[in-house]
């Protein structure tokens, strides 16, 4: 009878035959007991041996009995189970290789055998309770990467995950963000982090972490020495006194290159927590410590440890309180980042004016590739500095001066010193751009022949010189992305639009920005519809009204419905505010509904009450 138990068993279906197994065995005993009284004095002797193993283990033992010949001449369960190289490469296995050396030779033990196999067993199980619980939560399993975030993870959940690193030994991505109730729990599973020691990136944003976390995250430092990016951002809870719980475990060998600290409400004595632990922290390529209300004081004790750092490549201040004497201090320790970037000094209300003290250190950033400072409340003073500093930034591509709306009429004089041939992004909006500054720019734009990114929106001048501003681009022009929100757009200006869609010189955009442009006729839309033919690679296009506005799209929905099919990148299509009919609205979705894409609509109103 038990003839169909023996052989090559899968995992579950081992697990399975157990119990009947087990029955079959226990019914042999008894019968044997029955028909044979010498037996007791042989089990009376085996009994203190018999209290020396588990029923598990006599079990076992008669079934590998039971089953060794025949599965001597079979393959074992571990060959049948064993990864495959193709798949293994699409993530759907565990990374444990065994040595296959010893395939096909009759020549090893049952003993080793048995325990190559168990541990083979072992590994496809374990993978499998992986892809359960990776799958349970929405996400596709990667055995080197494991991407959790949004997942809404429980205390249970995180439990039950480090039960499964210990099958996760190639992992090396870790993202646990946004989970609100990881909070509290972490420690289940960092003391599992010596299983994916190879892991380089841990994501734990807006988890709700407590100092109890932190302290066990710092423990389990060590466990992971490859670790390279660190991402606590937006946890209330990594601040308030509480950083030195993680940075006292810091040592002066870790790989770090990224620490990620945005919005974590850190104090004073946070920011001295951090000074020390940038003492340590040599190798650190990316500090972002954005809003985090730092005042000069923190800036203080940040930036004296700012000389330990040399490659550094990325500094974030944004939305940190600086003031002029913060850029004062932060100025003195920027000579010692040669390497430096990136450096984002944006949101920073009370820095305006202070950027006359950053002149000398602004000029040694030779490898300087972005600026940011935006909303920082620049002055014309300021603008006069980076005329100065900015010659010798030959490798900036992106300069961000957006919303600072008093440098409008001194922007022309920065424009020329800029390293047009090397410039992608140039963010102008909302400065309160003269005329005078839009025909400067006018000028430039045939040498900005690397633009990608251009946004001029909340400039009303814009309107006025837009078709020399359109006019020196060509086939081979490299625009991605356009932002002329409200600037006063005419049905004219719609029709230079068309022209250099025409000629191909916006073929490689990717999002058009025309919103807030109410002073744009139904002709000129019709126009601009017309002529998409030439931007095969839009995804995004935004023609929404003002919130007070509401006009009637029925004029020029027939071109757009006709547009669409010339449109095969499109992604999303924003309409805010224009009234559509329930027919018309109809039209449009059935129009969208075989394709992607987002359609940012107002619901469906009688046209009349749309007018004016």
């Amino acid at each position: 009878m038990t003839e169909k138990y023996q052989g090559s068993l899968g995992a579950s279906g081992l697990t399975e035959a157990l119990p009947v197994q087990t029955t079959l065995i226990r019914d042999q005993l008894l019968c044997c007991e029955s028909c044979c009284p010498a037996m007791e004095s042989d089990q009376q002797r085996g009994r203190e041996a018999s209290q020396k193993r588990s029923p598990l283990d006599l079990i076992m033992n008669q079934i590998r009995r039971k089953t060794s010949l025949t599965e001597r001449k079979k393959p074992s369960m571990g060959r049948l189970f064993r990864p495959s190289v193709s798949s293994d490469k699409n993530g759907e296995i565990p990374e444990t290789k065994e040595a296959e050396s010893s395939e096909g030779k009759d020549s090893t033990g049952p003993g080793t055998e048995s325990s190559d196999t168990d541990s083979e067993i072992s590994s496809v199980v374990g993978w499998g309770r992986v892809k359960q619980f990776v799958q349970k939560l929405g996400k596709t399993p990667d055995s080197q990467s494991l991407s959790l975030a949004h997942c809404d993870l429980t205390a249970t959940d995180v439990v039950e995950l480090g039960t499964l690193l210990p099958f996760l030994a190639q992992l090396e991505v870790m993202d646990l963000s946004w989970n609100d109730l990881l909070g509290g729990s972490l420690k289940a599973l960092t003391c599992h982090l010596q299983h994916v020691g190879k892991l380089k990136v841990l994501k734990v944003s807006s988890c709700r972490l407590t100092a109890e976390d932190l302290t066990a995250l710092g423990e389990a430092l060590d466990c992971v020495p490859l670790l390279e990016m660190l991402d606590l951002s937006w946890n209330a809870g990594v601040g308030g006194g509480n950083l030195h719980c993680l940075t006292k475990h810091l040592r002066s060998a870790s790989s770090l290159r990224e620490l990620h600290l945005v919005d974590c409400q850190l104090s004073e004595a946070d920011a001295v927590a951090l000074g020390e632990a940038l003492l340590l922290l040599t190798c650190l390529e990316v500090l972002d410590l954005s809003n985090n209300k730092l005042m000069v004081k923190g800036v203080e004790h940040v930036a004296s440890s700012l000389n330990s750092t040399p490659q550094l490549k990325t500094l974030k201040l944004s939305m940190c309180g600086l003031n002029q004497d913060s850029l004062a201090i932060l100025g003195e320790k920027l000579k010692f980042l040669p390497g430096l970037e990136h450096l984002d000094l944006s949101c920073n209300k009370e820095s305006g004016g202070g950027f006359s003290t950053m002149t000398t250190s602004l000029s040694l950033l030779t490898h300087l590739k972005c600026l940011d400072m935006h909303l920082c409340c620049v002055t014309e003073d300021d603008i006069l500095v980076l005329v100065q500093a900015v010659p010798s930034l030959g490798e900036l591509t992106e300069l961000d001066l957006g919303s600072n709306k008093s440098v409008g009429g001194v922007i022309r004089s920065l424009l020329p010193v800029l390293p047009l041939s090397k410039m992608k992004k140039l963010y102008l909006n909302n400065c309160g751009l003269s005329p005078e500054t839009c025909q400067a720019l006018a000028t430039t734009m045939q040498s900005l022949r690397q633009l990608e990114c251009l946004n001029l929106s909340w400039n009303k001048s814009v309107g006025e010189i837009l078709q020399q501003l359109l006019e020196p681009l060509q086939a081979d022009c490299k625009l991605e992305e356009l932002r002329l929100s409200s600037c006063d757009l005419t049905t004219e200006d719609m029709l230079h639009l068309e022209s250099a869609c025409k000629r191909g010189a916006l073929s490689k955009l990717k999002l058009l920005d025309l919103s807030y442009n109410g002073s744009v006729g139904d002709g000129g839309w019709v126009s601009l519809f017309g002529a998409v033919a030439g931007l095969k690679e839009l995804q995004e296009l935004d023609i929404s009204l003002r919130p007070s506005a509401s006009l009637s799209a029925s004029p020029w929905l027939p071109a757009l419905l006709d547009a669409l099919p010339q449109l095969p990148s499109l992604r999303r299509l924003a309409l805010q505010r224009w009234a559509l009919g329930p027919g018309e609205r109809e039209k449009l979705e059935k129009s969208l509904s075989k394709r992607n894409v987002d359609l940012e609509c107002d619901k469906a109103m009688p046209v009349e009450k749309a007018a004016g």
